[in-house]
């Protein structure tokens, strides 16, 4: 939906299926019972996440005009999508491999071009459209002392894609950017790791091969750069690395380095404390959200500001008794509006932080409510998926508005 702030929505990584045909069942179920709620005299704009395989099904045969026509008749159309989980999401151990394949296969390189040519297809002119994809590639099937080559080789496959999405733009006139989407334990973890690879690698690397493509000067290379690779803003990622939302805000954009789109998004959080007896109702309440589908990295502090990392809850729970941490922060994508499980908290207040930075100087124009887990979500706090869905949209409306 339109906002003053830019376009607001929730991505469709939320429902279960991988085919075209499981994708559009879904959408038909619930995009109209949104839409009438949140922007029955408006057009609604959609998150969409397809799957490889119904990447593939939807270019094929009459699907792609038969869904055309649904979105007009609807009033709906396609401005953003999810394009880094590849293959099962839901219902499946996904773990590592939503990683798979990475930014250093064929594969991710095809599966990105053909979202970028569809969204091509779809998008409304007038606006851009953009692609979330992973941070390169996960950091553990990596020896951490032979990163440069894993980093420049994604990189050119990166630069592959770039080279599709300039020859969009000439040919169309729409503007299509894919947006890396730092993740903990991601090759680009945090923010901090986006922005040095975008300055040593991306840029230098890009500048080269645009010149050498397209015939055209570095400063003209660098603005392609720039308009096609961008930042993917998700607030519980950046959350439970603790980072300082307005310091790196403002560091992203003092490099010209565009924000596609900001996934509004909350993480999990409690205080840690130091008597054994104290904290043991904290980590019980840890453990009730200690599921197997997804991964759910943990940044600890230490009384002295310092970070921990562990890869996944059940690390974190086998060294609970660390007698130096004082806080915990868990990656699980929880949703949006509620402040407490239990006795646990969200990271609303990040959310929060950054939609107010984002109201008074807007830094993109692509808002996406990405929550996800609501099928691994403690039985107590489930609530119907529609309703859930539009009192997230209209909770975030509030603070767009405030």
């Amino acid at each position: 939906m339109e906002t003053s702030y830019g376009l607001l929505t929730y991505c469709t990584n939320i429902h279960a299926g991988e085919t075209w045909k499981d994708h559009f069942t879904q959408l038909k179920e619930h995009i109209p019972f949104i839409k009438q709620k949140v922007a029955p005299y408006k057009s609604f704009g959609i998150g969409l996440r397809l799957s490889d395989m119904a990447s593939r099904e939807l270019t094929s045969g009459s699907n792609l005009t038969i869904f055309r026509q649904w979105l007009t008749e609807n009033n709906a159309f396609v401005f953003t999508m999810n394009g880094f989980p590849y293959g099962s999401f839901h219902r499946t151990k996904v773990k590592d491999y939503v990683h798979t394949p990475d930014w250093l296969s064929n594969d991710r390189v095809q599966y990105t071009i053909r979202l970028a040519q569809l969204l091509a297809e779809l998008l409304p002119a007038g606006i851009d459209g953009g692609i979330s994809t992973s941070p390169l590639s996960y950091r553990f099937w990596h020896n951490q002392q032979y990163l440069e080559p894993v980093l420049k080789q994604a990189t050119q496959n990166i630069l592959v894609v770039l080279d599709m999405l300039i020859q969009i733009r000439q040919y169309t006139g729409k503007l299509i950017h894919i947006d890396i989407e730092p993740e903990p334990d991601g090759l680009l973890g945090d923010g901090t790791e986006f922005l040095n690879w975008y300055l040593q690698h991306l840029l230098p690397d890009g500048i080269s091969y645009i010149c050498q493509k397209f015939g055209c000067s570095k400063e003209e290379a660098e603005s392609h750069i720039k308009m096609h690779i961008q930042l993917c803003y998700d607030i519980c990622h950046f959350a439970v690395c603790y980072e300082d939302h307005e310091s790196m805000i403002k560091k992203f954009q003092s490099h010209g380095i565009r924000t596609g789109k900001i996934q509004i998004s909350a993480a999990l959080k409690a205080d840690i404390a130091a008597d054994p007896a104290d904290r043991e109702p904290v980590l019980n309440a840890f453990r009730q959200f200690n599921e197997s589908t997804y991964l759910h990295q943990v940044i600890a502090k230490y009384g002295n500001g310092e970070l921990k990392r562990y890869p996944d809850m059940p690390d974190a729970l086998q060294d609970a008794d660390n007698p130096d941490v004082r806080e915990w922060r868990a990656h699980y994508h929880v949703p949006v509006f509620l402040e407490n499980y239990g006795i646990l908290h969200a990271t609303r207040k990040d959310i929060e932080k950054v939609l107010h930075i984002h109201c008074n100087n807007a830094f993109t124009h692509h808002l996406e409510i990405e929550t996800y887990t609501w099928e691994v979500l403690p039985e107590a706090i489930r609530l119907p998926l529609s309703d859930s869905i539009v009192r997230e949209i209209e909770w975030v409306n509030g603070l767009l508005k405030n």
